[in-house]
């Protein structure tokens, strides 16, 4: 997935004031109507009839349900400087997680524990749930989704460290093949302090009730 990103200048040195990074989607164009014939080729090889009145619309829909999931929303990440300097932990807990298996092209669905110690500016707490969202709404694997997040806030938000676990069930496990419903699969990812303290990793999984 690319990714631009644009700040709004400002006169201001930039840790002094509020920066705002526009994060644009410049992914693969979806094909819509190129989809909807490939499903409705999908129909005719299972044996459907994709004219028929309960499938005629199907192709349709199907394409779009696909577009929408691959297609992270636009949103400004805005950092404000960190002026009190806070140097704890700053978690969000249980951000809903929806992907798409790059395997077999079925949801996976879950939270993420989102943290990290701040260092010369702190994030808007809703932002952390749309980075989250924005690399989730492409053709996953998990492993990829927990370190793309970790990365990103790391190298954006240049913080003393990040944390990232996610806890998340897989539909190709749970309806196919080994049929484990229920089954939960969690990574996670750790940058700088949380990486190398032992007290300050043991934090964050205790914070984001991990038993590690």
């Amino acid at each position: 997935m690319n990714v631009t990103t644009a700040t709004t200048p400002t006169t201001a040195p930039p840790e002094a004031t509020a920066t705002h990074r526009r994060l644009i989607h410049e992914g693969p164009e979806i094909d819509l109507r190129g989809a909807e014939k490939a499903i409705a080729d999908l129909l005719a090889a299972l044996g459907r009839d994709p004219a028929s009145p309960h499938l005629a619309d199907t192709p349709r829909r199907v394409a779009q349900a696909y577009a929408e999931l691959l297609t992270p929303r636009e949103f400004d990440l805005t950092t404000f400087p960190n002026e009190e300097g806070y140097d704890e932990l700053v978690i969000a807990r249980d951000i809903p997680v929806h992907s798409l298996c790059e395997h077999h092209l079925l949801p996976f669905h879950g939270v993420a524990h989102v943290g990290y110690l701040p260092g010369e500016r702190i994030l808007g707490l809703s932002k952390l749930a749309r980075v989250v969202e924005w690399f989730a709404r492409d053709l996953q694997v998990q492993e990829r989704l927990t370190k793309q997040v970790t990365d990103w806030l790391q190298r954006h938000l240049a913080p003393k460290g990040v944390g990232v676990v996610i806890e998340a069930e897989h539909m190709c496990m749970a309806l196919r093949g080994v049929r484990a419903a229920g089954s939960r699969t969690a990574t996670s990812a750790l940058e700088g302090t949380l990486r190398d303290d032992p007290r300050s990793r043991q934090e964050f999984f205790t914070l984001a009730g991990i038993r590690h």
